[in-house]
């Protein structure tokens, strides 16, 4: 576990109990539900998603450079992205991080398990080629932030609705969850292979988690929401 709660992330889980707590009453009429997966394991997958954003599975280790100006920059870093970036620069190595490669349990592992059933059970040539067209954009638009990981923009997955809209005769709510999340999560991953060593670095680099969490959980919401109306 990375993250610590501040008050950026308090607002930030007061908002996004804001938007389920009225969810609840549609899930408990069973109105919402993402392709084959109903009402109240979606419920349920949205809520652990949330409990679950703090916890880092490390999978590998990379040295990547320690900034010099970093430490003037910690603090603000600290408040915006609730990292303990003061924390992680006290290392005995002056010039490079030992950088822990980690995959987020809330923003990759409990979405993936779900898109694979959804895989299985419904459209998946459209929500793959959406998808890739996703991954191009996020990994354009990422941005590497030194002493904190892969930022990529919240909005990112919107461009999944017009582009179902478009191309999908199916399930418009799975075909948006499963494209946008997969490519939000791709696009992470490319951005991290094409990381520059030399003139970037982080203790910790999460894919799904810090810098790209907010996006991933967003279009899980605009899913479950949107299939309120289809």
């Amino acid at each position: 576990m990375r993250g610590y709660v501040n008050s950026s992330e308090i607002k930030q889980i007061v908002v996004f109990g804001l938007v389920i707590l009225p969810m609840a009453v549609l899930f408990y009429e069973n109105k919402l539900n993402i392709g084959h997966i109903t009402s109240v394991p979606l419920f349920l997958m949205l809520l652990l998603m949330l409990i679950t954003r703090n916890i880092e599975i490390p999978i590998a280790s990379i040295r990547t450079r320690k900034p010099e100006l970093l430490s003037q920059h910690a603090f603000v870093l600290e408040k915006i992205y609730s990292v303990p970036v003061s924390e992680e620069l006290t290392t005995p190595k002056e010039r490079v991080f030992d950088t822990k490669l980690t995959i987020n349990f809330g923003g990759v592992i409990i979405p993936l398990l779900a898109i694979i059933y959804l895989l299985v059970t419904g459209p998946i040539t459209t929500s793959l080629e959406i998808a890739l067209i996703i991954t191009v954009i996020a990994f354009l638009s990422s941005e590497i932030i030194d002493g904190v990981g892969i930022e990529v923009p919240d909005y990112i997955g919107l461009v999944s609705l017009p582009l179902t809209l478009l191309l999908s005769t199916g399930s418009a709510e799975s075909v948006i969850f499963i494209s946008s999340i997969i490519g939000i999560i791709a696009g992470c991953v490319a951005s991290l292979l094409t990381l520059d060593r030399e003139q970037n670095g982080s203790a910790y680099i999460s894919i799904g988690g810090v810098g790209s969490f907010r996006a991933i959980y967003i279009m899980a919401l605009i899913a479950s929401l949107l299939s309120y109306y289809t």
